[in-house]
Order: C-alpha cells, then sequence, then structure tokens
C-alpha cells in the first residue's frame, strides 16, 4: 500500500519532525538525531513513534540505550519516505516562489488543526454496525490487529465512513488503562497486548508508560506508580491495554 494521505499531510505540517529521518540517517543515534533536529530526546521518542503509528510500516527501528540514548535506524519505509519529503521539499519551494500573498499561508495553517491526543492509530473501516443513534465501528490497524470506536450515526454520515475508508483513531493517554497480562479486560472495552517499551516517571503526577503492540505500533498511557507497582509494571514486561470504544474519536483525511 501506498504511503497514507494522512502521512503526507503530516509531512506538510510538521517538517520538523519529518526531518528527524533525515538526522537520523545520518547520525545513527535517537540522542544526536534529536539535538541536530533541534528536538529534545522526550520530542523525538514522541516524533518516531507518532511517523510509525501514522504509516503502513514502521519508518525506525530503535535500540534502547541508557542514559546515553539508543541507536537509531531507517527502515526500508523510512528510507523511501526520506525520498518523498526530498522530493517535496523541492515542491515547496517551487510553490513559495509562486504564492501571490503570504495571507494564504496563513489561511492553509488556521484550516489544518493539531490534536493533543497523544495516540494516533492510522486504520481502515472493517465494518459499521448500527446501535439506535450511535454506530460501532470496526477498525484494522496495521499488522491485523482491531479497535472498535463508538460515534454517533451523525459523525459517521458527517466523516462519510463506509468500509475501505482510511481514518486515524486518536485516543488521550489518560484514557488507556493498564492491566496485567493475566487480567481479563472489561466486557465491551478495546484489549489489545503488547510489551512495555518504557516507563518515564514523573516528578509529580502518573508515570508515562509506552507500550508497543505486535505490529510495531506504540500506545502511550498514563498510570500511577502504586498501580503499576500492583501488576509488576516494568521494562520489557507483557501488558494488556483497556479502553472503551466511546473513548476513540476518529479523523478523516481534508
Amino acid at each position: 500500500m501506498s504511503l497514507p494521505t494522512l502521512l503526507s499531510q503530516h509531512i506538510v505540517r510538521r517538517p520538523q519532525r519529518i526531518a528527524l529521518l533525515q538526522h537520523i540517517a545520518e547520525q545513527g543515534s535517537i540522542t544526536r538525531a534529536a539535538k541536530s533536529a533541534g528536538l529534545s530526546y522526550k520530542a523525538a521518542w514522541d516524533a518516531i513513534d507518532e511517523l510509525n503509528n501514522l504509516a503502513q510500516k514502521p519508518l525506525v527501528e530503535r535500540s534502547v540505550g541508557g542514559k546515553g540514548g539508543g541507536g537509531a535506524k531507517l527502515t526500508a519505509e523510512g528510507e523511501r519516505v526520506l525520498r518523498l519529503y526530498q522530493r517535496l521539499q523541492v515542491l515547496q519551494a517551487q510553490v513559495l516562489d509562486s504564492a501571490e500573498d503570504a495571507s494564504d499561508f496563513n489561511l492553509l495553517g488556521r484550516l489544518m488543526l493539531r490534536t493533543s491526543a497523544r495516540n494516533q492509530l492510522h486504520g481502515e473501516v472493517m465494518a459499521i454496525d448500527s446501535h439506535g443513534r450511535n454506530d460501532l465501528i470496526r477498525l484494522e490497524l496495521a499488522g491485523g490487529l482491531s479497535l472498535d470506536a463508538q460515534i454517533t450515526h451523525d459523525s459517521t454520515l458527517h466523516l462519510e465512513l463506509e468500509t475501505g475508508t482510511e481514518v486515524v483513531a486518536l485516543i488521550k493517554a489518560g484514557w488507556l488503562e493498564v492491566l496485567a497480562a493475566s487480567q481479563s479486560a472489561t466486557p465491551g472495552h478495546n484489549c489489545l497486548e503488547g510489551k512495555i517499551e518504557a516507563i518515564l516517571d514523573a516528578e509529580d503526577g502518573p508515570s508515562e508508560v509506552r507500550i508497543t503492540l505486535p505490529n510495531g505500533q506504540v500506545l502511550c498511557a498514563l498510570a500511577r506508580p502504586d498501580a503499576l507497582a500492583q501488576i509488576s509494571a516494568a521494562e520489557g514486561v507483557q501488558v494488556k491495554v483497556q479502553f472503551s470504544p466511546s473513548n476513540v474519536l476518529l479523523g478523516t483525511p481534508v
């Protein structure tokens, strides 16, 4: 499958993050690439997770290191996207030269909104089941994983959803609940299994838990340290992540 439209739009809106791919190719290190791109180490991780989640195939392969950071390299898909970005830079320069007024770009910027949701997963509509005023939308993610989103029927019509429509599922980190691998999920909830990649403790508040799914996509959850201790959560441990279909927001390309 070709690069999703949503990822190509991301290239236009977030050039600094896409340019991170070039720095990774040159530096072979997340820490050095982040510095070259003008990003913090954490922001670089967030960028890589977001790009990998929006692409059909992972763009970056990482090896987690200590305080000095880990190594990183582009996958074959990542190299392809980087070539696309470099061609886009040439086209962008041509567009800037031909713009009639600087206000044109301000208008476009207002029409392209960002989202505060930490988890953005690219998927495709598999089925739409009506339940009164609400619809249950079944999405297929990369690697054969799936999840359900519950939205109003009016929203289904507004987004023009049908089988095969490409969408992005948006899930706020605070809406995810981390469970032990042996725990049973709440009936009717989405439940995805994965491995804890990292736990980033906060000085005051919940910890940030990064969980890698079998398809390579990464979910970010917020959890209290005492709750994580109860399930013996640690890096490398298999866990489950559950969330209600009503806590999944859907977006489609403009």
